[in-house]
């Protein structure tokens, strides 16, 4: 049997793309890769909340699947929306890598002044840290980023650590504890996305790792009780049943945060909806302030 694995054509997701498709021969599985590109990977030039957020890239591969086109796709698995289209899952969690974002810089940190990034959760809580910085947009695949801080454009970018690893790339600069940067929900998680079909899913689940699997299940379920999708800057961060979860307002001036044992997703989506009524106001304030319609959220039942 070959499956036909889909994925972006930058080179971090080609390598994920790559891991998977190595784990399946392991297991005896024929594979071969696809490239699917899609508008979040064109066009560059303007935040990705503007052009629909990080589920764009999903999205693009998710039709591929239900077109037949591919097999499964492979993302980030903090990428993939709460709400997923109808015949396809999320059929593999691989163990995950590090959950930490990375502040690259080859100069003293108390020289570090402009630091780059589009992500609103980034954001807020580098100027949560020290408000004196200036943030300013940096899209683009990692080579792209890591080109514009050696060009001078940036006196740092933030990266993930898990896909400077995954690149066998080493930078000067400071890991960002995530207990104190909190992570996006999911990240340093790869996930396996296929069709509804039980040849599949059974392929799949293989490669499963039941451990991440229920973390990234407890932020997930967190994620959407909140709300706020990649909008908000919302960092969740689970580790073998642990959870901090934190909202803050865009300039990093406020923050909800709070920090649970969790034992099971029920009890997760409980204290989801405990974190979005407190954090309610600077929900509201971050899509007024973006100018995005709360329609636009795409998370949970409680608004």
């Amino acid at each position: 049997m070959l499956l036909k694995i889909g994925t972006r054509g930058s080179t971090l997701a080609l390598v994920q793309a790559d891991r998977v498709c190595t784990m399946l021969k392991a297991k005896g599985i024929d594979t071969e890769i696809k490239v699917i590109t899609t508008e979040g990977d064109t066009n560059t030039g303007v935040p990705l909340h503007e052009i629909g957020g990080q589920g764009l890239f999903v999205r693009a591969l998710d039709d591929a699947i239900l077109r037949g086109e591919i097999d499964a796709a492979v993302h980030s698995m903090k990428d993939v929306p709460a709400i997923r289209p109808p015949g396809v899952l999320t059929s593999a969690v691989l163990p995950r890598d590090s959950p930490a974002d990375f502040l690259a810089h080859d100069k003293s940190i108390d020289q570090v002044r402009v630091v780059g990034t589009s992500s609103t959760r980034r954001k807020a809580q580098l100027l949560r840290y020290d408000p004196s910085v200036i943030i300013a947009a940096l899209r683009g695949n990692v080579d792209t980023r890591i080109r514009k801080l050696a060009a001078g454009e940036y006196d740092a970018i933030v990266l993930a650590e898990a896909g400077l690893e995954r690149l066998s790339i080493k930078l000067p600069g400071n890991r960002l504890p995530p207990e104190k940067f909190v992570p996006a929900p999911n990240q340093g998680t790869i996930a396996i996305v296929s069709r509804m079909e039980p040849s599949l899913t059974e392929i799949m689940s293989l490669l499963d790792d039941p451990v991440t699997r229920s973390d990234v299940a407890i932020e997930r379920a967190v994620m959407e009780e909140v709300g706020g999708g990649c909008f908000t800057p919302l960092g969740i961060y689970c580790r073998n049943g642990h959870l901090i979860a934190s909202v803050l307002s865009l300039d990093g001036t406020r923050e909800v945060r709070v920090e649970h044992d969790i034992r099971t997703v029920a009890e997760a989506r409980d204290r989801g909806v405990e974190l979005h009524n407190e954090a309610r106001e600077l929900i509201k304030e971050a899509y007024t302030l973006l100018g995005i319609s709360m329609r636009d959220e795409g998370a949970g039942g409680n608004k």
